[in-house]
């Protein structure tokens, strides 16, 4: 019996959703330019259960290059209305649309020329009649056996508020890099860090110029504790890459193998990355290749940094 409700909320819930897309229509567009022309910020409020829709929206929004924060609408009407100034777009939920603290603070937000968005499952309520812009997010019933518990209709609410923050930051030209600003801790955060993050530069990073002899490039090597160097020229463009594996190999060929220069020994073809290309690119490029370092080269072929695949294990991303 538990299964068999379970799976009749999960049917009521999904078809809920899936019946929103037949119901886009120009609105959506038009609540997709209003919050991405907002100036302020978009202040997203709800009561009850569509309350705490709204903070994840809020959060969305936020995180995807729409700054966003929850109003409740009862401290609203305490004081908390005096967060919202001219510039910001307010997005209000509620499923009846008659929801007294929201439409009492109406009048507050139109004196301030704040626009509105509402998510509304009645097109005729006073919400949706007073609103800039209306989102019909109606469902034909709650997923509960009383049709009375917010259910499906709170999980249309969300999905509609998901469709809009996704919406907004495709619009926007929003990134992955844009994305690991937003989200630089726990597990998620690692799953977008850059290389740049990750690189050895500055007085860490292995090099010799391209005219140094071989025993200098082994002190560098020796110095730095890579296991390479870089091989760059006098303006610190990348012209190849001398490995310990290189080194054992010429070695074996010469009786002498430390009286040349790191020219005759270095890969002139050696395996880079961008800077700013996700660690997660880097790795496999690591593992692809079967080697444990990569130069880091920017515009130019200048050289930036190394990423070693001791520094991309400790993220413990992967």
């Amino acid at each position: 019996m538990s299964r068999e409700t379970a799976r009749q909320v999960l049917t009521i819930e999904s078809e809920a959703v899936a019946a929103l897309a037949d119901r886009l229509d120009g609105a959506f567009d038009a609540a997709v330019d209003l919050l991405i022309s907002c100036k302020g910020r978009v202040v997203v409020t709800g009561i009850g259960k569509s309350g705490i829709v709204c903070q994840k929206i809020a959060a969305t929004l936020s995180s995807t290059n729409t700054p966003a924060y929850f109003l409740h609408p009862a401290e609203a009407l305490h004081g908390d209305i005096g967060l919202l100034v001219a510039g910001d777009v307010v997005l209000a939920v509620s499923n009846s649309g008659e929801t007294e603290e929201l439409v009492r603070c109406l009048e507050l937000v139109r004196r301030l020329g704040v626009p509105i968005v509402a998510l509304t499952g009645k097109p005729g309520s006073t919400l949706a009649r007073y609103a800039d812009v209306h989102l019909d997010v109606s469902v034909a019933r709650e997923a509960c056996a009383l049709d009375l518990a917010p259910t499906a209709s709170t999980t249309a609410a969300l999905a509609m508020g998901d469709a809009l923050a996704v919406a907004c930051y495709e619009k926007r030209g929003f990134t992955v890099g844009d994305f690991a600003r937003t989200h630089p801790g726990g597990r998620l955060g690692r799953k977008v860090l850059t290389v740049r993050e990750l690189m050895r530069s500055g007085e860490a990073l292995p090099r010799v110029a391209a005219t140094a002899a071989l025993g200098e490039a082994v002190r560098e090597m020796s110095a730095k504790g890579l296991g390479m160097t870089c091989i760059v020229d006098g303006d610190g463009r990348l012209l190849g890459v001398l490995t310990d594996g290189d080194l054992r190999r010429h070695m074996l060929k010469h009786e002498r193998p430390l009286a040349g220069g790191v020219a005759e020994v270095m890969s002139t073809t050696p395996v880079v990355v961008a800077p700013d290309a996700l660690a997660g690119e880097a790795l496999r490029l690591l593992e692809e290749r079967k080697i444990t370092s990569l130069a880091v080269v920017g515009p130019g072929c200048r050289l930036e940094g190394v990423v070693q695949i001791h520094d991309l294990w400790r993220t413990q991303l992967f």
